[in-house]
Parts: C-alpha cells; sequence; structure tokens
C-alpha cells in the first residue's frame, strides 16, 4: 500500500509540474509582487528605517522570503479549485490510485514551485547587496525552515481550494498571509512600534520566524526563537493538514 501511494504520488506530481513548466509564467507572477517590495524598500524607503547594524537588504530578506511563500501557495488554491470544477477528482475516485496522492501531488507542486521562486528572489536579492558568511549548517536550518513554513502553509492552501465557490475565492485567503510580514519584523524593530501593535507583532510566528533566518544568517547566536518558530511552523502545518484531509474526505464522499 506505501509502495502504492508512493507510486501514485510521483505520477500526480509530474502531471502538476508539467502545469507548471507549460506556464511558467505562474512563477513569474509569484516572484514580481516580493522582488517589488525588495526594490521598493531598500532604494525608496531603507535609508530613512533604523534597524541596526549591515545592510538594509540583508535585515530585509527573511521577511521578503516569506513573503514570497505566502504569494505562492495562492496558486495552490487555484489549481486544487480548477481540478475540482474541470472534475478531475471524480475522475480520479474512479482509477485504482490511493485518494490521498491527489492532495500529496498539489502540496509536492508547491514546494517544488516556491523553492524555485525563493532561488530567485534570493538571487535578486545578492544582485542588491544581500551577503552572509552563514556556513553550510546554518544554510540548511534556514532551508529547513522555508521548506516547514511552506508545507504548512500549502496544507492551509487546500483548503480553500476545495471548498471555495469561485476563483478569487480560491487565492484570496493568501492576502492576509502577504501583509502579515507588515506588521513584525521583517521590515522594521518591533521596539519602535505602538504597544498594542507591538504585542500582537512580537507575538505572531511571522516574526519568530523572521527573526531565527535572520540570526541564522547573521551568524548570530540563535535565540530560543528557533523554538518558537518550529512550534508555529509545525502547529500550523498539524492543524491544517488535519482539516484538509478531513475537507477532502467529506468532498469525495
Amino acid at each position: 500500500m506505501t509502495k502504492h501511494f508512493f507510486g501514485d504520488t510521483a505520477v500526480l506530481t509530474g502531471r502538476c509540474l508539467r502545469h507548471i513548466t507549460r506556464s511558467p509564467d505562474t512563477i513569474i507572477t509569484t516572484t514580481i509582487m516580493p522582488i517589488a517590495f525588495l526594490l521598493l524598500f531598500v532604494y525608496v524607503f531603507g535609508g530613512a528605517i533604523k534597524h541596526g547594524s549591515g545592510t538594509y537588504v540583508t535585515y530585509l530578506l527573511p521577511g521578503i522570503l516569506l513573503i514570497t511563500i505566502a504569494s505562492g501557495i495562492s496558486y495552490t488554491a487555484f489549481r486544487l479549485f480548477t481540478d475540482m470544477q474541470g472534475g478531475i477528482f471524480e475522475r480520479f475516485q474512479s482509477m485504482p490510485i490511493a485518494r490521498s496522492s491527489v492532495l500529496w501531488s498539489h502540496v509536492l507542486t508547491s514546494l517544488v514551485a516556491n523553492l524555485i521562486s525563493l532561488v530567485v528572489v534570493a538571487g535578486v536579492a545578492v544582485g542588491m547587496g544581500f551577503r552572509s558568511g552563514a556556513g553550510a549548517l546554518a544554510w540548511l536550518a534556514v532551508a529547513g525552515i522555508l521548506i516547514l513554513f511552506t508545507l504548512a502553509l500549502t496544507w492551509l492552501a487546500v483548503i480553500p481550494g476545495l471548498t471555495a465557490k469561485s476563483v478569487d475565492g480560491a487565492s484570496a485567503f493568501s492576502y492576509p498571509l502577504i501583509f502579515l510580514p507588515f506588521i513584525s519584523s521583517a521590515f522594521v524593530p518591533t521596539a519602535t512600534m505602538p504597544g498594542p501593535v507591538r504585542a500582537f507583532a512580537d507575538n505572531q510566528p511571522v516574526t519568530s520566524i523572521v527573526n531565527t533566518i535572520r540570526d541564522l544568517l547573521a551568524q548570530q547566536p540563535v535565540s530560543t526563537s528557533i523554538w518558537t518558530a518550529l512550534a508555529w511552523c509545525a502547529g500550523i502545518l498539524i492543524v491544517a493538514y488535519a482539516l484538509a484531509t478531513a475537507t477532502y474526505h467529506r468532498k469525495i464522499a
């Protein structure tokens, strides 16, 4: 049964990835907004923002990477909605394949597409002056956190992808996630914010994730924020996975 699941997931993931290769504008569109934010904040607002030592692009990049992921997962919801409306799910149900492989193929496709987008955005940041002396282990830790965050948000995107009534409804849920980094430590230190706003910023998931990535890239000792970041990512992933699979089973029942 396990071999059956992995084989079916690989085949269906290949199908989803072919859709992306035939429509590369998906990744291009995903990266345009984060790159625009990167250019805007570094070259327009960066000189007026007090962020501590180092270049502002280096300070800013972790938050921009999270925005890239939040932007990319909207396409997961869109692709799922399209499959639901096109009757593809009903066709798959009539075939001898593992039912869960249908969802996992979309999730793995989202992971691949988002990793490509992250590399593109990071490449632009390097061209703008981003530098890091972090070692291999630190980079692996950063990659692990970004992958975990991508999986958490992707499973979250599966829910509106399965339940939305329109294309706009399927992708609109990602908008609050895209703007969540603006009320965090991604762009400015939270110490500069008014009391209630700072309280929210300090205790929402993006701040701990951004601070952890920033410390790793800056070769600074990682504080307890790494455990908070991992707890947020794991918690969102577990809850989103449970809700997504329950929703899926109701839809195909």
